[in-house]
């Protein structure tokens, strides 16, 4: 029996499950219908668009989250070493209990991925921005801010891919350190 969901936000909780567990193009409405427990009625009542309204949800409130709690303390704490820790354990901590996926990664990887690009580009773009701005503050020339930040989120994207596949958590802990200490190393 479907259950009743009163709020759309938990409903928009429950699809990012299956959307980290299926990504997009495995996600069907019925598979999606059996592993949110949520039925037909709730789903196109909160996303009449259908799938890709569904989608479009979950990327924005992971994007909303990344937002508040890794690209704005970047942007703003005025210690460099402060606000690199914080977004290696904010990171460490989201990752780690969300089953080492990223949504905006997986939802890359199908035929729809033209239809999420944008959302996906300014994620990242975000994210490399933000720490980059972080790393100028603590003295690195643009140049190599940028550099560090980019490397940065690639290895921790790559860490993700890597732990998956071995079925380890330590392997993405050993990243995300080595990649902190890559941050904060002086400058060249």
């Amino acid at each position: 029996m479907a259950r009743t969901v009163l709020e759309r936000s938990d409903a928009v909780r429950a699809l990012a499950d299956v959307f980290r567990k299926r990504g997009f193009e495995s996600g069907s409405l019925s598979v999606i219908q059996q592993e949110t427990g949520l039925g037909r009625g709730s789903l196109y009542h909160f996303f009449p668009a259908g799938k890709t309204d569904m989608a479009r949800a979950v990327l924005e409130q992971v994007g909303k989250w990344f937002e508040e709690q890794i690209f704005v303390p970047l942007r703003t704490t005025e210690n460099t070493t402060s606000a690199i820790e914080a977004m290696s354990r904010e990171v460490t901590d989201y990752f780690m209990t969300r089953e080492s996926v990223c949504l905006f990664a997986a939802i890359t990887l199908g035929q729809e991925k033209a239809t999420f690009a944008e959302a996906v580009r300014n994620y990242f773009t975000d994210w490399v921005d933000a720490l980059a701005e972080a790393l100028q503050r603590g003295g690195l020339s643009t140049q190599e801010a940028a550099a560090r930040a980019l490397d940065a989120v690639a290895s921790i994207q790559g860490g993700l891919i890597l732990a998956r596949a071995y079925g380890d958590h330590a392997t993405f802990l050993r990243i995300i350190d080595r990649t902190e200490q890559r941050l904060l190393a002086p400058a060249p």
